[in-house]
Protein backbone atom coordinates (compact mmCIF):
# COMPACT_ATOMS: atom_id res chain seq x y z
CA UNK A 1 0.00 0.00 0.00
CA UNK A 2 2.58 2.43 1.33
CA UNK A 3 5.63 3.25 -1.05
CA UNK A 4 8.88 3.41 0.87
CA UNK A 5 11.97 4.58 -0.70
CA UNK A 6 15.53 3.84 0.73
CA UNK A 7 18.04 6.66 1.35
CA UNK A 8 21.11 5.87 1.86
CA UNK A 9 23.10 6.15 4.99
CA UNK A 10 24.56 10.36 4.05
CA UNK A 11 20.97 11.26 2.99
CA UNK A 12 19.75 9.84 6.26
CA UNK A 13 21.87 11.90 8.33
CA UNK A 14 20.83 15.44 6.26
CA UNK A 15 17.42 14.93 6.51
CA UNK A 16 17.58 14.75 10.45
CA UNK A 17 20.39 17.23 10.38
CA UNK A 18 17.33 19.34 8.33
CA UNK A 19 14.97 18.28 11.47
CA UNK A 20 16.97 19.40 14.20
CA UNK A 21 17.96 22.55 12.36
CA UNK A 22 13.84 23.61 12.01
CA UNK A 23 13.38 22.98 15.62
CA UNK A 24 16.51 25.20 16.61
CA UNK A 25 14.77 27.67 14.61
CA UNK A 26 11.51 27.74 16.25
CA UNK A 27 13.04 27.71 19.86
CA UNK A 28 14.25 24.10 21.08
CA UNK A 29 12.53 23.06 24.81
CA UNK A 30 15.41 21.63 27.22
CA UNK A 31 14.45 17.56 26.46
CA UNK A 32 15.09 18.22 22.57
CA UNK A 33 18.26 20.22 23.41
CA UNK A 34 19.68 17.22 24.93
CA UNK A 35 18.65 15.12 22.04
CA UNK A 36 20.40 17.07 19.81
CA UNK A 37 23.60 17.11 21.92
CA UNK A 38 23.14 13.11 21.75
CA UNK A 39 22.86 12.95 18.34
CA UNK A 40 26.15 15.05 17.23
CA UNK A 41 28.20 13.55 19.50
CA UNK A 42 27.51 10.38 18.14
CA UNK A 43 30.12 11.06 15.28
CA UNK A 44 31.91 13.28 13.11
CA UNK A 45 29.14 12.66 10.52
CA UNK A 46 26.60 13.93 11.94
CA UNK A 47 28.48 17.02 13.72
CA UNK A 48 29.63 17.92 9.85
CA UNK A 49 25.89 17.00 8.68
CA UNK A 50 24.45 19.58 10.93
CA UNK A 51 26.80 22.20 10.74
CA UNK A 52 26.29 21.66 6.43
CA UNK A 53 22.45 22.31 7.15
CA UNK A 54 23.26 25.52 8.95
CA UNK A 55 25.08 26.82 6.61
CA UNK A 56 21.95 26.77 4.40
CA UNK A 57 20.07 27.90 6.62
CA UNK A 58 19.17 31.58 6.49
CA UNK A 59 18.56 33.09 9.54
CA UNK A 60 20.82 34.61 12.20
CA UNK A 61 19.01 33.39 15.03
CA UNK A 62 19.78 29.67 14.02
CA UNK A 63 23.45 29.90 13.32
CA UNK A 64 23.81 32.05 16.72
CA UNK A 65 21.78 29.33 18.65
CA UNK A 66 23.94 26.61 17.22
CA UNK A 67 26.95 28.33 18.06
CA UNK A 68 25.76 28.25 21.64
CA UNK A 69 25.51 24.81 22.10
CA UNK A 70 28.94 24.01 20.60
CA UNK A 71 30.79 26.78 20.56
CA UNK A 72 33.54 24.48 19.66
CA UNK A 73 32.33 24.38 15.88
CA UNK A 74 32.69 27.01 13.36
CA UNK A 75 29.28 27.20 10.63
CA UNK A 76 30.86 27.20 7.27
CA UNK A 77 30.40 30.18 5.20
CA UNK A 78 27.58 31.11 3.61
CA UNK A 79 26.63 29.81 0.45
CA UNK A 80 25.11 31.70 -2.80
CA UNK A 81 21.18 31.86 -2.45
CA UNK A 82 20.21 29.40 -5.51
CA UNK A 83 22.02 26.65 -4.23
CA UNK A 84 20.62 27.32 -1.13
CA UNK A 85 17.24 27.09 -2.36
CA UNK A 86 18.49 23.56 -3.95
CA UNK A 87 19.68 22.18 -0.35
CA UNK A 88 16.36 23.04 1.47
CA UNK A 89 14.09 21.46 -0.78
CA UNK A 90 16.29 18.55 -1.02
CA UNK A 91 17.00 18.12 2.82
CA UNK A 92 12.88 18.42 3.25
CA UNK A 93 12.21 16.14 0.42
CA UNK A 94 14.49 13.53 2.55
CA UNK A 95 12.44 14.76 6.46
CA UNK A 96 9.05 14.04 4.22
CA UNK A 97 9.95 10.30 2.88
CA UNK A 98 12.49 9.38 5.48
CA UNK A 99 8.83 7.69 8.13
CA UNK A 100 7.86 6.05 4.84
CA UNK A 101 5.45 8.88 3.87
CA UNK A 102 3.12 9.13 0.88
CA UNK A 103 4.59 12.71 -0.69
CA UNK A 104 2.83 13.55 -3.89
CA UNK A 105 4.32 17.21 -3.65
CA UNK A 106 5.65 20.05 -1.59
CA UNK A 107 6.57 23.95 -2.28
CA UNK A 108 9.17 25.80 -0.71
CA UNK A 109 8.27 29.44 -0.73
CA UNK A 110 10.37 32.46 -1.53
CA UNK A 111 12.31 33.31 1.23
CA UNK A 112 12.45 37.04 2.08
CA UNK A 113 15.91 39.26 3.24
CA UNK A 114 13.91 39.60 6.68
CA UNK A 115 11.55 37.44 7.71
CA UNK A 116 12.43 34.20 6.38
CA UNK A 117 9.59 31.42 6.87
CA UNK A 118 10.39 28.49 5.17
CA UNK A 119 6.90 26.10 4.75
CA UNK A 120 6.79 22.43 3.73
CA UNK A 121 3.61 21.41 1.84
CA UNK A 122 2.75 17.96 1.23
CA UNK A 123 -0.34 15.81 -0.01
CA UNK A 124 -1.58 12.59 1.33
CA UNK A 125 -4.00 10.22 -0.08
CA UNK A 126 -5.44 6.65 0.05
CA UNK A 127 -7.63 4.85 -2.67
CA UNK A 128 -11.04 3.56 -2.33
CA UNK A 129 -10.83 0.32 0.03
CA UNK A 130 -7.38 1.53 1.44
CA UNK A 131 -6.49 2.81 4.85
CA UNK A 132 -3.39 4.91 6.72
CA UNK A 133 -1.59 6.29 9.07
CA UNK A 134 1.18 8.52 8.86
CA UNK A 135 3.37 10.74 11.30
CA UNK A 136 4.33 13.86 11.11
CA UNK A 137 8.05 15.74 11.36
CA UNK A 138 6.23 17.33 14.78
CA UNK A 139 5.00 13.92 16.28
CA UNK A 140 1.26 14.34 14.95
CA UNK A 141 -0.07 11.53 14.03
CA UNK A 142 -3.07 11.52 11.11
CA UNK A 143 -5.26 8.52 9.89
CA UNK A 144 -6.65 8.36 6.57
CA UNK A 145 -10.09 6.81 6.14
CA UNK A 146 -10.55 5.15 2.50
CA UNK A 147 -10.48 7.90 -0.65
CA UNK A 148 -8.96 10.44 1.43
CA UNK A 149 -6.87 13.37 0.74
CA UNK A 150 -5.03 15.93 3.15
CA UNK A 151 -3.01 18.61 2.77
CA UNK A 152 -0.26 19.39 5.21
CA UNK A 153 1.00 22.83 5.81
CA UNK A 154 4.19 23.61 8.31
CA UNK A 155 5.70 26.28 9.12
CA UNK A 156 7.79 27.78 12.14
CA UNK A 157 4.84 29.78 13.45
CA UNK A 158 1.35 27.58 12.60
CA UNK A 159 0.79 23.91 11.26
CA UNK A 160 -2.10 23.46 9.07
CA UNK A 161 -3.79 20.60 7.61
CA UNK A 162 -6.58 21.24 4.91
CA UNK A 163 -9.42 17.99 4.49
CA UNK A 164 -9.85 17.86 0.83
CA UNK A 165 -12.11 14.91 0.68
CA UNK A 166 -13.08 12.36 2.73
CA UNK A 167 -12.46 11.31 6.61
CA UNK A 168 -9.17 11.72 9.02
CA UNK A 169 -8.81 10.96 12.65
CA UNK A 170 -5.82 13.59 13.83
CA UNK A 171 -3.61 12.85 16.84
CA UNK A 172 -1.88 16.00 17.82
CA UNK A 173 1.30 16.65 19.62
CA UNK A 174 1.59 19.20 21.50
CA UNK A 175 3.27 22.42 20.48
CA UNK A 176 2.92 25.91 22.53
CA UNK A 177 3.97 27.72 20.09
CA UNK A 178 2.77 26.66 16.76
CA UNK A 179 -1.37 25.80 16.51
CA UNK A 180 -2.59 23.00 14.86
CA UNK A 181 -5.93 23.60 12.59
CA UNK A 182 -7.80 21.75 10.34
CA UNK A 183 -9.50 23.75 7.26
CA UNK A 184 -12.38 21.46 6.14
CA UNK A 185 -15.59 23.11 4.30
CA UNK A 186 -15.96 26.66 5.50
CA UNK A 187 -14.36 26.07 9.03
CA UNK A 188 -10.95 26.19 10.56
CA UNK A 189 -10.95 23.84 13.51
CA UNK A 190 -8.36 24.03 16.13
CA UNK A 191 -6.76 21.52 18.37
CA UNK A 192 -6.06 22.32 21.70
CA UNK A 193 -3.75 19.21 22.75
CA UNK A 194 -6.71 16.71 21.17
CA UNK A 195 -7.38 13.80 19.65
CA UNK A 196 -10.40 14.08 16.63
CA UNK A 197 -12.08 12.93 13.61
CA UNK A 198 -13.25 15.23 10.57
CA UNK A 199 -15.42 13.84 8.11
CA UNK A 200 -15.99 15.85 4.86
CA UNK A 201 -19.53 14.58 4.01
CA UNK A 202 -20.44 16.82 1.15
CA UNK A 203 -18.41 19.97 -0.19
CA UNK A 204 -19.97 21.87 2.49
CA UNK A 205 -20.99 19.53 5.16
CA UNK A 206 -18.41 18.31 7.41
CA UNK A 207 -18.67 16.07 10.77
CA UNK A 208 -16.81 17.04 13.94
CA UNK A 209 -16.19 14.21 16.94
CA UNK A 210 -13.88 14.69 19.72
CA UNK A 211 -12.39 11.90 21.34
CA UNK A 212 -10.20 13.86 23.99
CA UNK A 213 -9.04 17.48 24.89
CA UNK A 214 -10.91 20.38 23.23
CA UNK A 215 -11.53 21.72 19.38
CA UNK A 216 -11.86 25.43 18.59
CA UNK A 217 -14.13 26.00 15.82
CA UNK A 218 -13.63 29.64 13.75
CA UNK A 219 -13.76 30.92 10.42
CA UNK A 220 -11.17 30.43 8.01
CA UNK A 221 -10.25 33.88 8.30
CA UNK A 222 -9.56 34.13 12.26
CA UNK A 223 -5.99 35.04 12.64
CA UNK A 224 -4.67 31.95 14.31
CA UNK A 225 -1.62 33.50 15.55
CA UNK A 226 -4.44 35.65 17.51
CA UNK A 227 -6.38 32.64 18.83
CA UNK A 228 -3.39 30.93 20.09
CA UNK A 229 -1.82 34.48 22.02
CA UNK A 230 -5.28 34.75 23.31
CA UNK A 231 -5.46 30.80 24.56
CA UNK A 232 -2.64 31.76 26.90
CA UNK A 233 -4.25 34.90 28.61
CA UNK A 234 -7.97 34.22 28.69
CA UNK A 235 -10.21 31.69 29.37
CA UNK A 236 -11.13 29.28 26.61
CA UNK A 237 -14.71 30.06 27.23
CA UNK A 238 -14.22 33.78 26.02
CA UNK A 239 -12.05 32.69 22.77
CA UNK A 240 -14.05 33.78 19.25
CA UNK A 241 -15.59 30.81 18.06
CA UNK A 242 -17.09 27.72 18.95
CA UNK A 243 -15.41 25.19 21.65
CA UNK A 244 -16.52 21.28 21.48
CA UNK A 245 -14.61 19.14 23.85
CA UNK A 246 -14.35 15.29 24.56
CA UNK A 247 -17.04 13.09 23.91
CA UNK A 248 -18.81 15.59 21.79
CA UNK A 249 -20.15 15.98 18.23
CA UNK A 250 -20.77 19.21 15.98
CA UNK A 251 -22.43 19.04 12.05
CA UNK A 252 -21.76 22.36 10.30
CA UNK A 253 -23.18 22.71 6.86
CA UNK A 254 -21.89 25.82 5.44
CA UNK A 255 -21.37 28.12 7.76
CA UNK A 256 -24.39 26.98 9.94
CA UNK A 257 -23.24 25.20 12.59
CA UNK A 258 -26.10 22.91 14.28
CA UNK A 259 -26.92 22.18 17.63
CA UNK A 260 -23.74 20.45 19.34
CA UNK A 261 -24.28 17.02 21.09
CA UNK A 262 -22.95 15.00 23.51
CA UNK A 263 -22.55 11.18 22.25
CA UNK A 264 -21.96 7.75 24.09
CA UNK A 265 -19.43 6.08 24.13
CA UNK A 266 -21.40 3.20 22.24
CA UNK A 267 -21.75 6.06 19.43
CA UNK A 268 -18.47 6.94 19.30
CA UNK A 269 -17.19 3.16 18.63
CA UNK A 270 -20.02 3.43 15.78
CA UNK A 271 -18.96 6.67 14.44
CA UNK A 272 -15.20 5.36 14.96
CA UNK A 273 -15.49 1.63 13.84
CA UNK A 274 -13.61 2.09 10.46
CA UNK A 275 -10.30 2.79 12.56
CA UNK A 276 -10.29 -0.71 12.90
CA UNK A 277 -11.41 -1.25 9.65
CA UNK A 278 -15.14 -2.38 10.64
CA UNK A 279 -18.32 -0.46 10.20
CA UNK A 280 -21.03 -0.93 12.41
CA UNK A 281 -24.86 -0.36 11.82
CA UNK A 282 -27.75 -0.16 14.78
CA UNK A 283 -30.92 0.31 12.58
CA UNK A 284 -30.27 2.66 9.68
CA UNK A 285 -32.13 2.26 6.62
CA UNK A 286 -30.34 -0.37 4.25
CA UNK A 287 -30.12 2.85 1.55
CA UNK A 288 -28.16 4.56 4.05
CA UNK A 289 -26.11 1.63 5.55
CA UNK A 290 -24.94 0.65 1.56
CA UNK A 291 -24.01 4.31 0.65
CA UNK A 292 -21.47 4.22 4.00
CA UNK A 293 -20.55 0.84 2.58
CA UNK A 294 -19.67 1.65 -1.08
CA UNK A 295 -17.28 4.38 0.33
CA UNK A 296 -14.98 1.20 0.67
CA UNK A 297 -15.44 -0.74 -2.70
CA UNK A 298 -15.81 0.53 -5.80
CA UNK A 299 -18.81 -2.21 -6.08
CA UNK A 300 -22.27 0.20 -6.11
CA UNK A 301 -25.48 -1.09 -4.90
CA UNK A 302 -28.98 -0.82 -6.63
CA UNK A 303 -31.90 -1.96 -4.56
CA UNK A 304 -34.59 -3.10 -7.01
CA UNK A 305 -37.56 -3.18 -4.37
CA UNK A 306 -38.26 0.30 -2.89
CA UNK A 307 -39.66 -1.07 0.01
CA UNK A 308 -35.84 -2.82 0.56
CA UNK A 309 -34.13 0.48 0.89
CA UNK A 310 -35.68 1.90 4.57
CA UNK A 311 -35.38 -1.86 5.73
CA UNK A 312 -33.32 -1.22 9.26
CA UNK A 313 -30.25 -2.89 8.85
CA UNK A 314 -28.20 -3.83 12.25
CA UNK A 315 -24.93 -5.35 12.76
CA UNK A 316 -20.81 -5.90 12.64
CA UNK A 317 -19.61 -6.03 8.89
CA UNK A 318 -15.91 -5.69 7.52
CA UNK A 319 -15.19 -2.31 5.51
CA UNK A 320 -14.23 -4.45 2.49
CA UNK A 321 -16.42 -7.52 2.77
CA UNK A 322 -18.83 -7.84 0.17
CA UNK A 323 -19.29 -11.42 -0.07
CA UNK A 324 -20.11 -11.62 3.77
CA UNK A 325 -22.68 -8.61 3.46
CA UNK A 326 -24.74 -10.58 0.48
CA UNK A 327 -24.60 -13.87 2.66
CA UNK A 328 -25.48 -11.95 5.96
CA UNK A 329 -28.47 -10.04 3.91
CA UNK A 330 -29.63 -13.59 1.82
CA UNK A 331 -29.62 -15.43 5.19
CA UNK A 332 -31.35 -12.48 8.01
CA UNK A 333 -33.69 -10.81 5.04
CA UNK A 334 -34.01 -13.53 2.42
CA UNK A 335 -32.71 -10.91 -0.14
CA UNK A 336 -31.40 -11.73 -3.23
CA UNK A 337 -28.15 -9.90 -5.23
CA UNK A 338 -27.72 -10.06 -9.31
CA UNK A 339 -23.51 -9.36 -9.96
CA UNK A 340 -22.99 -7.35 -13.53
CA UNK A 341 -19.85 -6.88 -15.28
CA UNK A 342 -19.85 -2.84 -14.59
CA UNK A 343 -19.49 -3.17 -10.82
CA UNK A 344 -23.37 -3.10 -9.66
CA UNK A 345 -24.81 -5.49 -7.38
CA UNK A 346 -29.10 -5.40 -7.67
CA UNK A 347 -30.56 -6.03 -4.58
CA UNK A 348 -34.27 -7.59 -4.76
CA UNK A 349 -36.62 -9.78 -1.84
CA UNK A 350 -37.23 -11.95 -5.12
CA UNK A 351 -35.24 -14.17 -7.05
CA UNK A 352 -33.30 -13.13 -10.91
Amino acid sequence: MTKITQFTSKEKLQAQACLWISRIDRGCTDEETQEISLWVNKSKAHRDALMKMASLWDDLSVLNELSALFPLEKVSKRVPFHLKKIALAASFLFVALLGGLITTGFTIPSLSSFNQQVSLLQTFSTKIGEQAIFSLSDGTSIQLNTNSTIEVSYSKRQRQVKLVQGEAKFDVAKDSTRPFSVLAGEKYFTALGTIFNVQKIARQEVELLVTEGKVLITKPNAVIDYVSQKMSVIKLESIPGVLVQSGEKAIIKGNSLYPINKVSLIQIQRDLAWQQGMLIFAGEPMEQALKEISRYTNINFEIIDDKLAQLLIAGYFKADDIDGLLNSLSLNFNIYHQKTSTNIIRLSSEKF
